[in-house]
């Protein structure tokens, strides 16, 4: 993903010179990282919860940045601190880890209202999986989906803010705590965001199925799974579906339903 960089007098706002270079959706001049608001509510929730992060030893953050005039947006642009590291897929324990450290960290968070306003196809996909809304899809992710929503039951785990897309947004270095950055925020229990990031790595990144098993002593393990690809389907249901796509999930709902139909999945 790539487009334009910001404006020079947005990174003057900051206090940075430099000519920015492109990281994919986000560009680095000097020591910040600017990205484009895309929910000024959430970005703004979401600057005020990571400067007040107390720093851990388990893992890092990107700390959001304050133009000069005090604000957090300029011209619709956010800026944080850049953090040294490159995201490893293959890492995934490490990543569920670092996940699990960060969200007992902000386990105390108030559920953000403006959830209930953010209106995207991640944001609907979310609300299926939960029962909020009913399914709507084309034949495709019906086909999908059926076999999970047969499967789904009531689960008991508390939601709290999570991060809910953890695979490809945990930063590893030589000698550093693993970074968390790009939050994109969910009020779902912690196991949920796990799952998420599991099914991605079964679909996506050619995970073993012992990835699965190796996190299934987690109680509804299976339920989080199976709302985890209702997300997923659901959401990717708004864009082209290829064979390859088709494939991968069909191959992750079958490693996935047994969990679910466990009685303590």
């Amino acid at each position: 993903m790539t487009g334009t960089p910001p404006p020079a007098d947005v990174v003057a706002a900051y206090g940075v010179a430099g000519e920015p270079v492109d990281l994919g959706g986000a560009w680095r001049p000097g020591a910040l990282v600017f990205k484009p608001v895309e929910f000024l509510p959430e970005t703004l929730w979401r600057a005020d919860v990571l400067d007040a992060l107390p720093g851990s030893s388990r893992f890092r953050i990107a700390r959001p940045v304050r133009a000069q005039d005090g604000a957090w947006v300029t011209q619709g642009w956010e800026a944080c601190r850049f953090v040294p590291g490159e995201p490893d897929v293959r890492r995934q324990d490490d990543v569920l880890r670092a996940g699990a450290a960060f969200h007992k960290v902000i386990s105390g968070l108030e559920r953000p209202a403006y959830l209930d306003l953010r209106d995207n196809p991640w944001s609907y996909g979310d609300r299926v999986a939960w029962e909020e809304l009913p399914v709507r899809a084309g034949p495709v992710g019906l086909e999908l989906v059926e076999p999970l929503v047969r499967a789904r039951r009531p689960v008991e785990p508390p939601s709290q803010a999570v991060h809910g897309d953890l695979l490809g947004n945990v930063l590893f270095a030589d000698g550093l705590p693993p970074a968390v950055i790009d939050w994109p925020v969910y009020w779902r229990p912690p196991l949920w965001a796990a799952a998420v990031a599991v099914a991605d790595a079964l679909c996506w990144y050619g995970a073993s199925p012992e990835l699965a098993a190796r996190w299934s002593y987690l109680p509804e393990w299976g339920q989080m799974l199976v709302r985890a690809l209702i997300y997923r389907i659901v959401t990717h249901d708004a864009a082209t579906w290829a064979p390859g796509h088709v494939a991968a999930y069909r191959r992750v709902i079958g490693i996935a339903l047994p969990y679910a139909e466990d009685a303590h999945g």
